[in-house]
């Protein structure tokens, strides 16, 4: 599938691999329909049926299937012309491998055709069968985020029944393209093992390619005919699925080539830097940033009365935000291109790419510079030694701060050695201030696009103290060991952003209270809200304001004539997903820097009182920190504590330190205190 430049309103969540979504999805499928076999004849190939008869080495009860045989024959005919030619061979070998007996293929409709697609099973025992194209369902992607209205991507699927244990599905395809970039992509690596991998490229006369390896050493190309080239592996190690890993693109071998032809760089040529995609993109750009008189009449509007220039950004960026509605209709080079600012305004909606392309325009008409950005919304796609290639999903932009223009709230911000400060700004992202970005775009890499061409730069991290939860409650344990009281939050940042999204669209009071009643719930075992507010909701600007009171019965445990009480009362920061006997073979991956802290007091019954104390926790890593601290002033238990992320990414090297920091703070979540009735004082 090619990646274009379209995106949604971030969610709080972290995106799953798209390889894993297919796999699930295809499983479903599976038991949902059925193909008869009866409709289904003829042998597989004798391509295919060598393929089956060759040795496979041994794998251990997590591999549920091998990529047997891979091959990937790609013809250039010419600048508007280049076909495929694809074979895979699958042998399923546990029954959550059914997945792969499905054929599907990415095609953009109309500048990609599928042709020829053929699938065949060769079962363990019986005779093996074929599937015909005809058999195939076009249909749109499964899975997918993004809320297009409409898209050209599509996917033809081929389903090749008895995919058990023991069985090779095989299928081949080919595809014809009229390609907008001479580029491909040869992914090396699946989520499961690969005995045999080729890829042949076929050139016109006098055209030459450039080679690029992406987390995979560079192979070398073997000269099989005139102008024709070949590469090949085998033995490659699937990549095993874990908790909170980089993203596939940043881990997964690939090779990157770029076409070019003869007699200089055509527009079409595959990039050779990120100075030349820059170049492409800032060429989709040349006639679309322009104004109208329309637009110069609402902007006046929107910065009437303004004086500074801040205020004046921060007013345009409001209107683009909550004013322009995404919506993407992707088409052809639709997929990349950015419709014109005077279409985008006029409709009131468009994707990520239109919406920046809009606030440009507006920006220029105050004076103020500013330029695109391509980023991938997954942190670890693109790092400084990836090549050049079409790795992004989404464009925000950057804005050239006037000379002078400090203020704190400006905290997404570089400088740059030619341009000076600029400042990264999300048009899509309708709960994220102006002067302020997401966690999964901070210390990510971005292309931006400037008169120059392209650069790739690394977007600055916010400090941790812009992005968290300080909550404080005020409570109060009677003698049966009910808890009561009030709790206020402050949230920062995304912490902030996650909690809008969750009320963008209540319209009930038991809609409203519903998160409150999911954060009570991670920690307690019953409990009754009893009132709950928001405040400063829809400011964006301001940080978010949670009130509530609740009510627990026996939160506190009764043994004898104690009571135990958990002085962390709400919030959950230990987390289990490194508790298990696997070796973490990829880095642990956060979605941005943050802080929260805890402060609870419990007041007691009268006559009771406190014995011994938890003791303090005092954690400090590289990667992250933890301090908690019990103490008794009078009837009250005072705890606190703090939890800070510092690094976006923690190697598997650190992995034991890791696991080591969420079990104190496990222990310490469970750490109990215990309080002795009147008559149980000595």
């Amino acid at each position: 599938m090619r990646n274009r430049f379209s995106y949604s309103q971030p969610q709080p969540v972290r995106a799953i691999d798209f390889r894993v979504v297919l796999v699930f999805f295809w499983s479903v499928v599976g038991l949902l329909f059925y193909v008869p076999r009866a409709a289904a004849d003829g042998e597989a190939p004798a391509w295919m049926k060598s393929v089956a008869a060759a040795s496979i080495p041994s794998y251990d009860e997590k591999t549920n299937a091998v990529l047997l045989y891979s091959e990937t024959n790609l013809t250039v005919l010419s600048v508007d012309r280049i076909k495929t030619h694809v074979r895979k061979v699958y042998k399923i070998l546990r029954p959550d491998g059914r997945g792969y007996g499905s054929a599907w293929v990415y095609f953009n409709a109309p500048g990609q055709k599928v042709e020829n697609l053929h699938g065949w099973c060769i079962p363990a025992q019986g005779k093996d069968f074929e599937v015909k194209e005809k058999d195939a369902t076009d249909m749109s992607p499964p899975g997918v985020e993004g809320g297009e209205l409409v898209d050209d991507v599509k996917v033809k699927s081929l389903r090749i029944p008895a995919a058990d244990p023991g069985n090779i599905i095989g299928y081949e395809y080919e595809i014809e393209e009229r390609p907008l970039v001479l580029e491909h992509r040869w992914d090396i690596q699946d989520l499961v093992p690969t005995r045999e991998s080729h890829f042949s490229l076929q050139l016109p006369a006098g055209w030459e390619y450039k080679a690029s390896w992406v987390n995979h050493p560079e192979i070398k190309a073997m000269e099989s005919g005139s102008n024709r080239w070949e590469w090949a592996t085998t033995e490659v190690k699937g990549i095993r699925q874990e908790p909170r890993m980089p993203p596939w693109f940043g881990i997964a071998g690939q090779m990157v080539i770029s076409f070019l032809p003869p007699g200089g760089l055509s527009p079409k040529s595959g990039y050779t830097s990120w100075e030349t995609m820059g170049a492409w993109y800032r060429n989709l750009l040349s006639d679309r940033l322009q104004s109208s008189p329309q637009i110069k009449e609402q902007v006046a509007n929107l910065i009437a009365g303004k004086s500074s220039s801040l205020e004046k950004m921060q007013a345009l960026a409001e209107f683009i935000q909550r004013k322009i509605r995404y919506v993407a209709i992707e088409l052809g080079i639709g997929g990349w291109q950015p419709h014109a600012a005077t279409d985008v305004f006029t409709h009131r909606y468009g994707d990520c790419k239109d919406k920046a392309t809009l606030m440009r325009a507006m920006l220029s008409d105050i004076g103020i510079e500013s330029y695109h950005v391509l980023i991938n919304t997954q942190r670890g796609s693109v790092g400084s030694e990836t090549p050049a290639h079409r790795a992004f999903n989404h464009a925000i932009m950057a804005v050239k701060l006037p000379e002078g223009l400090t203020d704190p709230s400006l905290v997404a911000t570089m400088q740059h050695p030619k341009l000076g400060r600029i400042l990264f700004f999300d048009p899509t992202d309708t709960i994220t201030p102006f002067g302020q970005i997401r966690g999964h775009l901070q210390f990510n890499y971005g292309l931006l696009v400037t008169p120059d061409g392209g650069e790739l730069v690394r977007l600055p991290q916010e400090s941790s103290s812009m992005n968290g939860t300080q909550r404080t409650a005020r409570l109060t344990l009677d003698a049966t060991g009910a808890l009561k009281g009030d709790v206020e939050e402050v949230r920062l940042g995304d912490r902030a952003s996650s909690q809008r999204w969750a009320l963008r669209s209540v319209t009930s009071d038991k809609e409203r209270i519903k998160p409150i009643e999911n954060l009570l719930a991670m920690s307690l075992t019953n409990f009754q809200v009893i009132r709950a507010a928001a405040v400063d909701e829809k400011r964006n600007d301001q940080p978010l304001r949670l009130s509530y009171s609740f009510a627990s019965e026996k939160y506190a445990k009764s043994a004898g004539t104690v009571l135990l009480v958990r002085p962390r009362v709400l919030g959950v920061e230990a987390l289990s997903f490194l508790e298990t006997k696997e070796p973490r073979a990829f880095p642990v991956e956060f979605d941005g820097p943050v802080r929260d802290t805890d402060s609870f007091e419990i007041t007691l019954p009268d006559g009771y009182q406190a014995g011994e104390l938890p003791a303090p926790v005092d954690m400090d890593y590289s990667f992250a920190s933890y301090h908690a601290k019990t103490e008794v002033i009078g009837r009250v238990i005072r705890y606190t504590r703090s939890i800070e992320i510092k690094e976006l990414s923690v190697p598997a090297e650190k992995v034991e330190e890791l696991r080591k920091f969420y079990r104190v703070i496990a222990n310490d979540e469970r750490s109990t205190v215990v309080v002795k009735a009147p008559t149980a004082q000595s």
